[in-house]
């Protein structure tokens, strides 16, 4: 499968001063992959600007108002954590329209990485926490459902749970939302028996993971439980909140993956995308605080995309097991496992 990356470098200019999501945090990856001897095989897409209705089939207006009205403001903190510059709703719009390109590469064949900035998945409908301004995910899976698709599938590897997209999906079952996040962390959600509600409920699936867990625990996480739910979900498309904050030299993050098994969850999704989606697989940079590590970490995934190759990983850790236990227990209301 051809990979791609989508990148603009406006994506600098939401300045967070000296804060842990910073400036060049998405210009360090790029940077990395262009020294890397998969930089001519990647494909690089521009985004474009999202538009205000796009922002509106997740968020509230007067929140997106907000948002706009602090930036031309001159900038401002809308929680102790999540920062507005004068040009963080431009470039904001910016990151939603790089979830958005992954949809349009389709078209050409390409399965992308949005290396966006502000990230989304902790974005409320009607405020921003958590480093996110706007849930680019939610967006581009919202165009999705506009566009006629009936079941997609997030799938968000981030170290913390993405509270905002799980909310803006917690009724609807044409989105199948699966986290695998560390527990007890930040943002506080995420715990076994948040499953959905209404028509939404059994499509959530939440794997909180102690600190410490590392490959093998993520890896059998997807076989026991990710994949084969996902096997009779059977989405149409596939997109992955690809936080790079589970490695394990992070620094806001305590668990152990390496660069071996990031590649093996992403070739892992890219299966799922092959399986009943055409292909159509797509992710969207979520968390990731050092940079070389995150750069590493994002290199691994697309090439095992590229290549449809990982290395193999060892086996899951007793905490791990017992975790997994626990979800299979609990989405066995819903799923044959």
């Amino acid at each position: 499968m051809d990979p791609a990356i989508i990148w603009d470098p406006r994506y600098n200019e939401h300045d967070t001063g000296g804060h842990v999501e910073s400036p060049d945090r998405a210009a360090a990856i790029v940077s990395h992959l262009e020294r890397s001897d998969l930089w001519p095989r990647l494909r690089v897409v521009a985004p474009h600007l999202a538009t205000v209705a796009d922002l509106l089939t997740v968020h509230v207006a007067s929140y997106v108002d907000r948002v706009r009205d602090v930036a031309e403001g001159g900038g401002g903190w809308l929680d102790a954590d999540t920062y507005v510059s004068d040009r963080s709703y431009e470039v904001a719009l910016l990151a939603a329209g790089g979830a958005l390109e992954i949809i349009a590469a389709w078209d050409d064949g390409l399965a992308s990485f949005a290396l966006v900035r502000p990230p989304g998945h902790h974005a409320m409908p009607d405020h921003g926490m958590g480093f996110c301004l706007f849930d680019n995910i939610a967006i581009a899976a919202r165009r999705l459902l506009a566009d006629g698709l009936e079941r997609v599938l997030i799938l968000d590897w981030d170290v913390h749970h993405g509270n905002g997209t799980q909310a803006a999906f917690y009724d609807e079952p044409r989105v199948l939302f699966a986290s695998l996040h560390q527990w007890p962390f930040y943002p506080g959600t995420g715990w076994y028996g948040e499953t959905g509600a209404g028509a939404g409920e059994g499509y959530t699936v939440n794997v909180p993971f102690p600190a410490g867990a590392g490959d093998g625990d993520y890896l059998y996480a997807f076989d026991a439980l990710i994949e084969p739910i996902v096997t009779q979900y059977a989405p149409e498309a596939v997109l992955v909140s690809a936080g790079q904050d589970i490695h394990y030299q992070d620094v806001l993050g305590s668990m152990q993956v390496t660069e071996a098994g990031f590649a093996q969850m992403a070739l892992r999704a890219a299966g799922m995308a092959a399986h009943s989606a055409g292909g159509r697989l797509g992710f969207v940079l979520e968390g990731g605080y050092n940079k070389q590590a995150s750069a590493q970490a994002v290199e691994a995934v697309l090439r095992a995309v590229a290549d449809g190759t990982a290395p193999e990983v060892g086996g899951p850790s007793p905490h791990g097991e017992v975790v997994v236990g626990k979800a299979l227990e609990v989405q066995r209301r819903y799923w044959e496992l």
